[in-house]
């Protein structure tokens, strides 16, 4: 049974930072791709940033772009969303998801895993 955990969210005020962490369980981590996504309320899922299984460069939203990084460590399965310079329009639950494939997709149909999300409020 795949499972993907997230945590590290919270409120914090406009310019301050976050790390949220997504486990991953029951998959070779390494074999897939994850992404990041949020939701807003009354706001379509987003496309944040995403990492193919291997690492490497990382896929960034516009509105993300030079203040979050996303990384992985395939021996603790585990991927990470630094969020730095935070605006309250990042206030959102924040997802993690998988795919088996070497691609980074930003089109959250395509993902076949999600975790439970984790809720990021930015006070301004």
């Amino acid at each position: 049974q795949v499972q993907l955990v997230e945590s590290g969210g919270g409120l914090v005020q406009s310019g301050g930072s976050l790390r949220l962490s997504c486990a991953g369980s029951g998959l070779t981590f390494s074999d897939y791709s994850m992404g990041w996504f949020r939701q807003a309320p009354g706001k379509e899922r987003e496309f944040v940033g995403g990492v193919s299984r291997r690492g490497g460069p990382a896929k960034y939203a516009d509105s993300v772009k030079g203040r979050f990084t996303i990384s992985r460590d395939n021996a603790k399965n585990t991927v990470f969303l630094q969020m730095n310079s935070l605006k309250p329009e990042d206030t959102a639950v924040y997802y993690c998801a998988g795919r088996y494939t070497p691609l980074i997709l930003t089109d959250s149909q395509a993902y076949a895993y999600w975790g439970q999300g984790t809720q990021v409020t930015v006070s301004s």
